[in-house]
């Protein structure tokens, strides 16, 4: 994993250039009004602060559809590119449309930077660490900030301060952005497969991943081009293969995995009690009263896959479980048995092995390692009667089988005949819902008729669809063999715009078009630009006057210092994407945002002496960018990355991102306006009203989808949008 680590970390250097942006014009604005003399036109302050968003607006009309027809790669070097220009024209800047101009360039580079770097990670990271390495934008980006906000406040400190200076030496770091993005980074995945590029794909994919057999992999990919199909929910209990056994019952079918030699027996459990068929059905179980019922079924259909926390193990591992060991240049046996130990606990082998443990049915499904046996006297973790089941022969450590999360690719043979007569091969994703394992009296002692008397055994649903696949030769033994060839013609075909019409698409889109509108409006970035300016009018420079340091400088220091003190909360918030998931922290960080809002409100309506006003305004701002920059900060664009099928993905997130810019321009253009007719007691009245408006947007219409893969995501939203219209029929 450490390949796609070093590609995220490369790509994010794009987000840390925006930072230094953001963080350089909030301190050059003090000294670019004096020198224009723009005390007066408030208008003209505005728009050079929101000429970068124009900039990026307008890219972004057009980087979607791009990345989608020339890559993510490209793209994010004409980024660099940008950067580098903008920073030059700005230096020089004779006048204040020439800076305009200056900032208009900057903007294109910015508004590539952020549409395609959340998606550039989402489509080269193991679903596991997804979520880790996309906040790392938000990391990067605050670290920006910082290193910025302490260049300008040792400017400051000079007799005579050098705005041009200031915003120029933005084509410095532009200059190592250039050379990542050149001379590392590696094309997506995902893009090469959707233009049938499959040697390519291959090659990076294995870069990326650290390993030769990216099989079951580079079979998901194609999968995913083929989203928005006749998906139906099947339950089944699986065990291993067994030829007798599959031929002495004709209800037992052969499901085969994505590596050469996989094969298990599955029995359509009839009437089957699985958490996702019954919520797929009837909907969430909990739901009953009215608030539940006004939850997007999307939302409970998501819900119903996720697994408990893990109940064992250091606080490290829990919190941290791969990070570590990404880094780590032991054997690819060693790495799998240390990913195990941390991740999966300790637990009795003969237990697992038997069948006899309800921790059994609550492990994942899939194993990600070897053998069910002790490995050189090490006893198997838990959950080795997974391993046993999905790896093709058992017995020897082999590479990952699953496509992450729990979830494992497979197929079989549909009832139909293709083209040519050739038997039609569907494809199943499969999952063991969470919480199966303390039912496993209640529900499967009702269907012990399907269960193997003898042998391990799981229960799991299946999202059954029309394999993208196009298979050559299908004789039933594997269609992994040399049957293989590509994508079939009807998923290699470019996007439509029709697609963006279909169920799954459009929930997305509201999903992803809503988020971002209110982080905009929450007034984030608004408050980023004119930092120095609020923090100046609460009168912050009287924490600071016993030191000597003037007004600006105050503010530009306390500014520097809250943006340093952001740094260990994304930190957290790193740690916790992937454990307590994207929906979890919106819904707990969104409550603290709007207690430090009212709190910043009521300090500058209440008469107060001048250094508790200062103190309050300081403590709530700091607290507001901590808890933003934890939750409304870097999930907005982690979820527009990973809620979109591979083929369209480039066009939705070019919508979500136009609108996130037309946002951010509204709130930037107007914020000196308001700040002059209402004070900042109203600005920040206003946002804490969006923040309300945002917990319950979050609570009724936004999933959780951490740890599943990009395709399974897709394919989920299909599925809801399919039965909230069954809902509304009924």
């Amino acid at each position: 994993m450490r390949g796609a680590v070093f590609a995220a970390l490369a790509a994010t250097m794009g987000n840390m250039l925006q930072g230094w942006d953001n963080a350089t014009i909030a301190g050059a604005l003090i000294y670019i009004k004096r020198e224009f003399q723009l005390e007066s036109q408030p208008t003209l302050e505005g728009l050079i602060v929101a000429m970068s968003l124009i900039g990026a607006t307008v890219i972004t009309t057009f980087s979607g559809p791009v990345s989608d027809h020339l890559g993510r790669r490209p793209m994010l070097i004409i980024s660099s590119l940008l950067y580098f220009l903008g920073g030059l024209v700005m230096f020089w800047s004779p006048s204040v449309y020439v800076l305009l101009m200056g900032r208009l360039l900057d903007g294109f580079g910015v508004g590539l930077a952020v549409t395609l770097v959340p998606v550039y990670i989402s489509e080269t990271s193991p679903p596991e660490i997804r979520g880790q390495l996309n906040t790392l934008p938000q990391f990067t980006g605050s670290g920006g900030m910082f290193l910025s906000y302490c260049m300008v406040f040792g400017m400051s400190l000079l007799k005579s301060p050098s705005w041009r200076l200031m915003l120029g030496v933005l084509s410095i770091p532009s200059l190592l952005y250039l050379a990542l993005t050149v001379f590392y980074l590696p094309e997506s995945p995902r893009w090469l497969v959707s233009k049938g590029r499959m040697e390519e794909a291959k090659k990076v994919l294995q870069k990326l991943r650290g390993r030769e057999d990216v099989t079951g992999e580079m079979a998901l990919l194609v999968e995913g081009l083929g989203t928005g199909g006749d998906t139906s929910i099947e339950e089944y209990v699986i065990g291993p293969a067994n030829d007798e056994e599959a031929t002495a019952d004709k209800d037992q079918i052969k499901l085969y995995g994505a590596e050469q030699g996989q094969s298990w027996i599955a029995k359509p459990v009839t009437g089957g009690q699985s958490m996702l068929g019954m919520v797929s059905r009837y909907g969430s179980m909990a739901q009953q009263g009215s608030m539940a019922n006004l939850v997007d079924p999307v939302v409970t259909l998501f819900g119903s896959v996720h697994e408990k926390l893990p109940q064992t193990g250091s606080m490290r591992s829990a919190l941290f479980p791969n990070f570590g060991s990404m880094f780590s240049a032991a054997p690819d046996h060693a790495k799998h048995e240390n990913w195990e130990a941390e991740s999966q606990g300790e637990d009795s082998s003969s237990e697992a092995a038997n069948g006899d443990s309800d921790d059994n049915l609550q492990s994942p499904l899939l194993s990600r390692h070897g053998s069910a046996q002790e490995k050189d006297g090490v006893p198997a973790a838990n959950g080795s009667v997974f391993n046993s089941l999905f790896q093709p022969g058992g017995g020897e450590l082999v590479n990952s089988t699953g496509i992450g999360g729990g979830w494992q690719l497979a197929y079989k043979k549909g009832e139909k005949k293709g083209r040519e007569g050739k038997p039609e091969l569907k494809r199943v994703y499969l999952h063991q819902e969470a919480g199966m394992g303390s039912m496993r009296g209640s529900v499967l002692s009702m269907h012990q008729a399907d269960i193997p008397e003898q042998g391990p055994f799981v229960q799991a649903a299946g999202l059954v669809s029309q394999s993208a696949l196009s298979i050559k030769d299908f004789k039933g033994e594997s269609p992994f063999g040399e049957g293989i060839v590509e994508p079939s013609e009807a998923v290699t075909k470019g996007p439509s715009w029709r697609e963006l019409f279909e169920p799954g698409v459009k929930r997305a889109l509201i999903v992803g078009m809503g988020i971002q509108i209110l982080q905009q409006f929450s007034g984030i970035n608004g408050v980023l630009y004119y930092t120095p300016q609020i923090l100046s009018q609460a009168g912050v420079d009287v924490l600071l006057s016993s030191m000597g340091i003037s007004g600006d400088s105050a503010s530009l220091l306390i500014s520097a210092l809250t943006t340093l003190l952001m740094l260990p909360a994304i930190g957290l918030a790193m740690r916790l994407m992937d454990l307590s998931g994207r929906r979890f922290l919106l819904l707990n960080t969104l409550p603290v945002l709007i207690v430090s809002l009212i709190i910043l409100v009521l300090s500058n309506i209440i008469d107060m002496s001048t250094i508790i006003h200062a103190t309050l305004s300081t403590m709530s701002v700091v607290v507001y960018f901590c808890c933003f920059v934890m939750g409304f900060g870097p999930i907005p664009n982690i979820l527009c990355s990973e809620i979109f099928p591979t083929r369209v993905r480039g066009l939705c997130i070019a919508i979500c991102s136009l609108t996130f810019w037309f946002g951010d321009i509204i709130v930037t253009y107007s914020l000196p306006a308001l700040l002059s007719s209402i004070g900042l007691a109203g600005v920040f009245g206003i946002y804490a009203v969006v923040c309300i408006i945002s917990w319950f947007f979050v609570y009724l219409k936004v999933p959780e989808t951490k740890g599943m893969p990009l395709e399974v995501i897709s394919e989920f939203f299909n599925v809801g949008a399919r039965q909230a219209e069954l809902a509304k029929e009924i």
